[in-house]
């Protein structure tokens, strides 16, 4: 088995996806895991306008009617937070995300207040907080909030990582990485466009240039100028086919980086190569982080943080 086909295989992506189907897939897992944990009543999720929490915002929002439908419980409800770090320059995305998704209740949670507060307790202590760390520190602060919320309301908490998030590692370790359940598991990010195509989402939703947007000195960063590739070579590869020659070449040049004496080369440099702009200019506001990974047939716990 190649890399290539046991990574799609360990993330579980289809090369074609029915978007209804997969729908009705991450509706009915959700429904499954309440129905397992009947003293949870809310899922609650981190609101930012992009097309990863659009799309899980409104794959929440109708499972939990048709909860309360087939259960007559009202209780039953989901929380959408927005979190901004004070205003926000895509405040309107989400505003957009929040009319689309309808969500039961709808929060604004102001989390400059407490990143600041931490940053400065840091800074009296004799850290200094770089802009890199403290834009980590914010994805965090958003997952404490979301944490908080949901133990006052008996819910768990949505993630919205997707195969094309975990195969780069990209996102921040117990921040945007930390939650209870992900229903997105196993999209790339091209089908998650098609959900939202599916649920008739306003298109502006779902062709936004994505990003984190966490680093104050470089606002409104696009993911792939952080990642150093696209997300279309990213979705061709979870789909099987062949990247593109430039990616391919990368892949070359990072393949001697498959064995097992590197344990914590990142499977992403397996894939697209040791690529300078990312070394040089790490991806501003995430952890690179691997879980467990087979290797020349052995398993390892392949992790760091970081570049």
């Amino acid at each position: 088995m190649s890399l290539q086909t046991e990574i799609i295989h360990e993330l579980g992506v289809k090369p074609t996806i029915d978007p209804t189907e997969e729908i009705r897939k991450s509706i009915d897992f959700m429904k499954a895991y309440l129905k397992k944990y009947p003293f949870l009543k809310t899922f609650v999720l981190g609101i930012s306008g992009g097309q990863d929490s659009t799309l899980a915002g409104r794959l929440a929002q109708l499972t939990m009617e048709e909860m309360r439908e087939e259960t007559k419980d009202e209780s039953y409800q989901f929380i959408a937070v927005r979190l901004p770090y004070g205003e926000q320059a895509d405040e309107e995305d989400a505003k957009a995300a929040l009319d689309f998704i309808q969500p039961d209740v709808s929060l604004r949670v102001n989390i400059k207040p407490a990143v600041d507060a931490q940053v400065q307790v840091l800074s009296e202590a004799g850290v200094v907080i770089s802009d890199f760390n403290k834009g980590n520190i914010k994805a965090r602060q958003r997952m404490i909030t979301q944490y908080a919320v949901a133990g006052e309301r008996a819910g768990a908490v949505l993630g919205t990582d997707h195969a094309a998030e975990n195969i780069t590692g990209f996102f921040t370790k117990f921040g945007d990485g930390g939650a209870d359940i992900l229903p997105l598991f196993r999209l790339n990010k091209r089908q998650g466009k098609q959900l939202l195509q599916a649920l008739n989402a306003p298109e502006k939703l779902y062709t936004k240039i994505p990003t984190a947007d966490l680093e104050d000195g470089k606002p409104m960063i696009a993911d792939e100028v952080a990642l150093g590739v696209t997300y279309n070579e990213i979705d061709d590869y979870l789909e099987g086919k062949e990247v593109p020659a430039q990616a391919q070449e990368k892949s070359k040049r990072g393949g001697t980086r498959r064995s097992i004496n590197v344990i914590c080369q990142f499977l992403f440099w397996m894939i697209f190569g040791n690529n300078n702009k990312i070394k040089k200019q790490p991806s501003l506001h995430r952890d690179w982080l691997f879980f467990l990974y087979k290797i020349e047939k052995k398993t390892i716990s392949c992790s760091k943080l970081l570049i």
